[in-house]
């Protein structure tokens, strides 16, 4: 069985690594760096961390002000809090300016667990599209995540980058891989239908295929790690090559991942795109395994819905 790590684990070891590296990196954190991981940071390196206080807009403020001086400042908060409450500092203080501030937005989605919907952030990936200028990550496991961390560094301009609580599997793992920003994965060769999935879905997307290639179904699995900018190339490419699209995404199907595949495809090849994801409705408490079930964020939903998405060839 594969280990399993979450991805805010991931994001806060990669600070304390990267910051030995990069000389220029700082970390903002309000008052969550426990949760955040943003804590391992501070304890090697706490001359360059600033705790905010529970002030995620003066938190972004401060982090844009930095980025002024020549600093590569990752502002950290829980995802509800930053692309949520401190939406108004992130678009006129970090994306009106074109500031080289990266947002460390962990404990997105459903699997915020008992939390509960205040928490439970499925709307962050849409609101940080709308932002002109703002590359999204939201990698898949704890390898992707460490390796987007080092990508945002070395990028010049505003980043949101999408972690999680839940311990998750490491399918990254392998020789020879390579993360680069903006470029889709191909996990999975197939002819019949893809399965383009991002975050935690895309193991779960690999789960899918098993079950469609019991059925004789051939399904191709594409990992979006880069929601902005979006891989058009590869996702037309399997347009083109399958005829049929499923996306899985832990956010609401509004906004995320599945409208930016189907705006990509409505444009320039035309193909049925049907979306899994929570179907606009808010979160609630439980415990995790119910949760994605009842919000039919499973292997079984995905390889479902893909077979509607061949049915509407």
């Amino acid at each position: 069985m594969a280990e399993k790590i979450a991805t805010r684990e991931a994001y806060g070891s990669a600070l304390a690594e990267f910051g030995a590296k990069y000389r220029k990196l700082v970390v903002l954190d309000a008052d969550l760096a426990e949760a955040t991981k943003t804590g391992k940071f501070k304890k090697a390196f706490p001359d360059r961390f600033f705790d905010c206080g529970i002030s995620e807009g003066n938190m972004v403020a401060v982090a844009a002000g930095l980025a002024t001086t020549g600093l590569i400042p990752f502002a950290s908060s829980f995802a509800m809090f930053t692309a949520g409450r401190a939406f108004e500092q992130i678009r006129n203080a970090i994306g009106y300016p074109h500031l080289n501030v990266k947002i460390g937005a962990t404990h997105a989605g459903i699997t915020v667990g008992e939390d509960g919907a205040t928490h439970q952030c499925l709307e962050d990936i849409g609101t940080m599209r709308t932002i002109p200028g703002m590359t999204i990550i939201n990698p898949s496991d704890a390898v992707e995540a460490r390796a987007a961390v080092e990508a945002a560094i070395k990028y010049v301009g505003p980043c949101y980058l999408r972690f999680g609580r839940l311990a998750v599997p490491v399918i990254n793992d392998v020789q020879g891989y390579k993360f680069r920003l903006g470029k889709g994965v191909v996990l999975a060769d197939g002819k019949d239908v893809t399965i383009v999935a991002t975050g935690i879905m895309v193991a779960i997307a690999l789960e899918a295929r098993e079950l469609l290639k019991a059925d004789g179904i051939d399904a191709a699995v594409i990992n979006i790690h880069t929601i902005k900018p979006l891989d058009r190339e590869l996702i037309l490419k399997y347009a083109a090559k399958t005829g049929a699209i499923v996306t899985a995404e832990e956010h609401n199907i509004i906004g995320g991942l599945g409208s930016a595949v189907a705006e990509a495809t409505s444009e320039a090849r035309p193909v049925p795109v049907v979306r899994v994801g929570v179907e606009d409705e808010f979160g609630c408490s439980g415990k995790v395994p119910p949760l994605l079930e009842k919000y039919g964020l499973t292997s079984a939903n995905i390889a479902e819905k893909a077979k509607k998405s061949i049915g509407l060839k």
